[in-house]
């Protein structure tokens, strides 16, 4: 059978006399052609669910088309493949090019056409290259081959170290393990590309050379590691609730306008019973990067006790959230809508005295949303920096020509970032101050981080007479309420009030 699929393709049949076998070419084919088969199964059988937004991006919207797809470009020449290198046959190398080419072709189709990312796409488009070196078609100079071994290998690594927070946090798991492959795979193919590159050349060569590889992997990490880890967000999981505090509240979900789930709690002030006991205030309390909402009951708790409605939300892929997590906040509108909304629809909240209070990722959240909802009447953000290379317009005027580079940095790594996310980047945070023009925004900066203030001070520039910026000395970020618990709650509570009255 295989020999009649040789002859049809053009190979001559599968020779078994004298022909050297390849046999770890042939295992190498043999896993990934059985991997590709069950992927393929997995799709034609409705097994594997790529996902609304990837289906409908597949031509005729068909899993079934693509999986038969899967079949013609990767598992069939995979097996063919297997096979050959089994036997020796003397066309081996060609089979092993063409394959090596179709698998990086496949994983390049997946990402530009799909603009679907996968954590294992690295390592295959690796496997590819594998395949097309192992054929002996590409003849490259050992320092040119050397330059594109470590040019790949620091794309491996960079990825591998954007995936780190998942071995960090979560500790053993299919992702985790996946960031320690890429990274040592990665290591590996600089090394090797780095001797490829300077063997047998003189020191002062070897020096510059060496310094070129650090350029490169400090570049690679320093623009896809950040974008892919905000990417690829670890689980995490709400870990304590209101009760703990002895507030009642109710467990709600939302709908955000994109159709996602939001799980939150929405804790009336004071008698649950008493309609007038918040004075008709509601505030939406946004929690961090990385966190949930029970990483903000505490600063909730205060918010409740001085007569504020408060909804306290897990963001999108967040806690018992639904949804792709997205660690720079670009679906911060979106969520913070539905919350919005909700307040406005309670009958004992007056839909004019709303207000927004976030932490980190949350107070970036909560400044956007000041901008397209103008029912936010007042944003207190803690650690708000910017989620997008915008933001960072500060840096040349702090840093000079350092700064000048590193703002060109943030523009590149936010195209990494969108190429890898449905979400669009948003409008920057001083122009998001300069929109609200009803909003009243108080930022606290933490004292012991320099650049918040340098961040806070940009924005407030945007609409200064409605931006008021509070450091709070020693302290670490959003580390406020922690450090200084009286001084945040008489603060905060000040200037709700001044701004929701």
């Amino acid at each position: 059978m295989v020999d009649d699929l040789l002859v049809a393709a053009g190979h001559e049949p599968l020779a078994r006399h004298g022909r050297a076998r390849r046999s770890g070419l042939s295992a190498a084919a043999a896993v990934n052609a059985v991997v590709a088969w069950a992927g393929a199964f997995g799709l034609v059988t409705g097994w594997v669910d790529l996902g609304e937004r990837i289906n409908d991006r597949l031509p005729f919207d068909s899993p079934l088309l693509a999986g038969f797809a899967l079949v013609m470009f990767v598992a069939m020449p995979l097996t063919l493949l297997a096979w050959s290198a089994w036997q020796g046959a003397a066309r081996t190398n060609d089979l092993a090019f063409i394959t090596g080419l179709m698998l990086i072709g496949w994983v390049v189709v997946q990402v530009v056409v799909l603009r679907s990312f996968s954590l294992l796409q690295p390592l295959y488009l690796c496997v590819g290259a594998g395949f097309v070196t192992a054929s002996h078609r590409v003849h490259l100079s050992p320092p040119r081959r050397g330059v594109l071994m470590v040019i790949l290998g620091a794309l491996v690594a960079a990825t591998g170290v954007g995936l780190a927070p998942h071995l960090v946090k979560v500790g053993l798991s299919p992702t985790s393990v996946v960031s320690v492959v890429l990274v040592l795979t990665g290591i590996a193919l600089l090394g090797a590309g780095a001797r490829s590159a300077l063997r047998n050349r003189r020191l002062a060569v070897k020096l510059v050379g060496g310094g070129f590889v650090l350029i490169v992997v400090l570049l690679s990490v320093s623009l896809i590691a950040p974008a892919v880890a905000a990417t690829n967000v670890p689980t995490t999981h709400v870990t304590d609730t209101p009760s703990s505090r002895g507030i009642d509240h109710d467990d709600i979900t939302l709908t955000t306008p994109d159709g996602v789930d939001l799980a939150g709690w929405y804790m009336k002030a004071g008698d649950a019973d008493d309609v007038n006991a918040t004075d008709g205030a509601g505030v939406v309390v946004l929690h961090g990067a990385g966190a949930t909402r029970s990483d903000v009951l505490d600063q909730s708790a205060v918010l409740v006790e001085h007569g504020y409605a408060v909804l306290l939300l897990d963001a999108r892929g967040h806690g018992d959230s639904r949804g792709t997590a997205m660690d720079f906040g670009w679906y911060g509108d979106l969520d913070v809508a539905a919350g919005i909304e909700f307040l406005a629809s309670r009958p004992e909240i007056d839909p004019r005295r709303i207000g927004v209070v976030g932490f980190s990722m949350g107070g970036e959240e909560a400044i956007g949303a000041a901008a397209t909802d103008p029912r936010v009447r007042a944003v207190v953000a803690e650690g708000a920096t910017g989620r997008q290379a915008a933001d960072k317009a500060w840096l040349s005027d702090a840093f000079g020509w350092r700064g000048w580079v590193q703002e060109q940095l943030e523009h590149v790594q936010d195209g990494i970032t969108d190429f890898l996310t449905d979400a669009s980047p948003p409008m920057s945070l001083r122009t998001a101050v300069d929109v609200a023009d009803d909003t009243r925004f108080l930022l606290i900066t933490a004292g012991n981080v320099d650049d918040e203030g340098r961040a806070a001070e940009f924005i407030q520039s945007g609409a200064s007479e409605r931006v008021t910026v509070w450091t709070i000395d020693g302290t670490d970020h959003t580390g406020g309420y922690d450090a200084q618990p009286q001084q945040w709650e008489q603060r905060v509570v000040e200037f709700l009030d001044e701004s929701l009255t």
